[in-house]
């Protein structure tokens, strides 16, 4: 069976899973929607399609008979509950970019649309399709590190690509896309939900915008970076980010492709001069957390304490697992086991060279869950995605608690 997709949605993303889908030999890209004709061009040129098979609007592929099997939805955040409930009611699986949606009733909709129709349905949440991740749960599941106590988790989102997305992009301001926790790190809660394995039954959090301020701005700093006297010894340099892209295809890709399509000297410096990811990252409309701390409380008495932060290199995810008979400390490609009875040590090594970026397919998490959702269509049924709406709704609901106890300064309930 060739799995037939449609694309909504052409930004990086949806090209990063149509790209996959692809590659996987057993599936086929056979319409898109984006209102945006660079991109719905680029997408359309990439996997063959003819003008029939391009929609400016999702609506539009929704209206004419059912023309694929599934449907990735990679639109903006805030664009993802019509569509959903739409496809969901036509019959096409979907796999839908994390976020589900910005807020609690916006999700629940979607999950009561996916369950009524009863279609597979997969999240974004591509973190869990990583052979480290397999290897992570099968240790702590075996029960080798014994009854788990806590576990400590670091994101290191990168201070450049801080800057990108959530300084100068499309997930910079709250009220236009969300919260940080929810935008970036909803991958990192649900990561820990699927290790743990316990119900969370408490959580607090702390975090704040501590940088990326007007008032950190330095001394004869300009508006943009192309005309800035302090840019060459500024760390958040556009011109510095986005020219060092040139003659790379997969930095090209991204972060450089939501930039421009002209990648050129003098494109990018032009998108620089007039677009917004050439602004100063200290005279920008962002309101997003620049780092947060979340501790969560588990049914079974575990605890779990989760960093974000934007003052990292761009890497791996960073975890420590204390276990009662055992220790577990990864860097998203290897384990490092201590067993607390011999005293020896064993070295798990999952290495497969995908880095950890958007442009490297998150470690190898973009191919699993493409691959996973494949799986699942062939077999008309939710098993080989390991997960489903309920789990998907888990991690946001701990995300939404986590903002209410960061912004109220409380321990939320579970």
């Amino acid at each position: 069976m060739t799995v037939t997709i449609a694309i909504v949605g052409a930004g990086s993303r949806g090209q990063f899973y149509a790209r996959a889908a692809a590659a996987d030999g057993r599936a086929r890209i056979v319409a898109v929607a984006d209102p945006d004709p660079a991109r719905r061009a680029l997408l359309a040129a990439d996997h063959g399609l003819d003008e029939q098979a391009c929609f400016t609007d999702w609506a539009d592929l929704a209206a004419v008979p059912r023309l694929a099997d599934a449907v990735v939805i990679a639109t903006q955040d805030h664009l993802h509950v019509e569509p959903a409930v739409a496809f969901a009611a036509l019959g096409y699986a979907i796999l839908l970019e994390k976020p589900m949606a910005p807020t609690e009733p916006e999700a629940r909709r979607i999950v009561e649309a996916i369950e009524r129709a009863g279609v597979v349905f997969a999240i974004g949440h591509v973190m869990r399709y990583t052979a480290y991740t397999r290897a992570v749960k099968e240790l702590v599941g075996s029960g080798r590190l014994g009854t788990i106590a806590s576990v400590q988790h670091l994101e290191p989102v990168g201070w450049w690509h801080q800057a990108h997305s959530f300084v100068r992009g499309a997930w910079r301001n709250s009220a236009e896309s969300g919260p940080m926790l929810l935008t970036k790190s909803c991958h990192d809660l649900d990561w820990l939900l699927h290790v743990i394995e316990q119900k969370p039954v408490g959580v607090a959090s702390f975090g704040s915008l501590t940088h990326f301020r007007p008032e950190n701005r330095p001394s004869g700093a300009s508006e943009r970076c192309v005309s800035c006297a302090v840019e060459p010894d500024c760390p958040y340099s556009a011109k510095r980010l986005y020219l060092g892209c040139l003659g790379d295809p997969s930095t090209e890709f991204w972060p450089l492709g939501a930039v421009t399509s002209d990648a050129t000297p003098g494109g990018v410096l032009s998108a620089l001069e007039t677009g917004p990811y050439g602004r100063c990252v200290y005279d920008c409309d962002n309101d997003v957390v620049d780092q947060q701390v979340v501790m969560v409380e588990f049914a079974g008495g575990a605890t779990a304490s989760f960093t974000m932060t934007a003052f990292a290199p761009l890497e791996h995810r960073k975890t420590r697992i204390f276990g009662s008979h055992g220790f577990a400390e990864g860097d998203g490609e290897r384990i490092r086991v201590v067993d607390f009875v011999t005293g020896g040590e064993e070295l798990i090594d999952t290495r497969s060279g995908a880095g950890a970026s958007s442009a490297d397919g998150h470690g190898g998490g973009d191919n699993g869950l493409t691959r996973a959702f494949i799986d699942a269509v062939i077999a008309g049924e939710q098993g080989p995605l390991g997960a489903g709406t309920a789990e998907a709704l888990a991690g946001h609901l701990l995300v939404w608690a986590a903002e209410r106890a960061r912004e109220t300064r409380t321990v939320q309930a579970l």
